[in-house]
């Protein structure tokens, strides 16, 4: 993390819960002081309390970064605070679903470099992935910052444009849940099938964790994954002659999906 800037002028984290606790924790491992972050929010845990940060302290007048990971609906509290740091030398970073950069610049100034990012919740143990997006006016510097502080929870990806967080949104922000809804239906059909609940459970889990690995550290596509376990005739084609289904199986029910949600994402967006 380039930790000389942010540590010397400050950093403001709008909002400590699940995520921002993640992303504190991983700022701190990487040697970010914690004298050098400012931590506003009504009810920080017992961690936050004892790393040592600043907590609903007066705000340095131009902070490095605010890094907004507050509620939607806290959002017209919070910012009105923050807008003495508008127009100037700090940029804020967005964490936060649903609130669109025109938004943030309605309020901070349309001057403000300003960074959207759509994070997912496995960023919480540090195996997220975030999308992030820019205003006309952050710099390549700018970007290289924001993704080094987002880093310290998974994956970054940059985006060409803000309106692919709406597709982010339906893929990988809302994903983790379908993967989830995955593993409570595969065990549910391990157990239909003779497991107990508990060891149908444990393998579903590991099977599902275990594929996701090997998928992300492989260099073979997941294409090649998936002929590299179906033999012919055997048991996993017989599976995936129905998983695969063009009109019945998974492919459309993930394009129906992921439509939905990207469907849901713009209709929120639009107020």
């Amino acid at each position: 993390m380039k930790l000389d800037v942010v540590a010397d002028r400050g950093l403001v984290l709008l909002g400590c819960g699940k995520m921002g606790s993640a992303m504190l924790e991983g700022w701190l491992s990487d040697g970010l002081p914690s004298t050098s972050v400012y931590v506003q929010d009504p009810a920080p845990s017992a961690w936050v309390t004892n790393t040592g940060v600043h907590i609903n302290a007066s705000l340095p007048a131009s902070p490095a970064i605010v890094l907004i990971a507050v509620k939607p609906q806290m959002m017209a509290e919070a910012l009105p605070v923050l807008r003495a740091m508008g127009g100037g030398q700090t940029m804020f970073v967005s964490v936060a679903a649903g609130i669109s950069i025109a938004q943030y610049e309605d309020i901070l100034g349309a001057q403000t470099p300003i960074v959207r990012a759509m994070p997912n919740t496995p960023a919480a143990i540090g195996r997220g992935i975030t999308a992030l997006i820019g205003n006309s006016h952050t710099s390549d510097a700018h970007l290289d910052l924001a993704e080094s502080l987002l880093s310290a929870v998974g994956q970054v990806v940059r985006l060409e444009t803000e309106a692919q967080i709406d597709a982010v949104t339906g893929v990988s922000g809302s994903g983790p849940a379908y993967v989830f809804h995955m593993i409570e239906t595969l065990a549910a059909a391990g157990q239909a099938q003779g497991l107990s609940a508990e060891m149908s459970m444990v393998l579903a889990k590991a099977t599902v964790a275990g594929a996701g690995a090997l998928a992300e550290t492989s260099d073979e596509t997941p294409t090649q994954l998936r002929k590299n376990v179906t033999s012919p005739n055997g048991t996993t084609q017989a599976g995936l002659e129905v998983l695969m289904d063009a009109e019945n199986g998974l492919p459309p029910l993930i394009d129906k999906t992921v439509a939905a949600a990207v469907r849901r994402s713009q209709e929120l967006a639009n107020g």
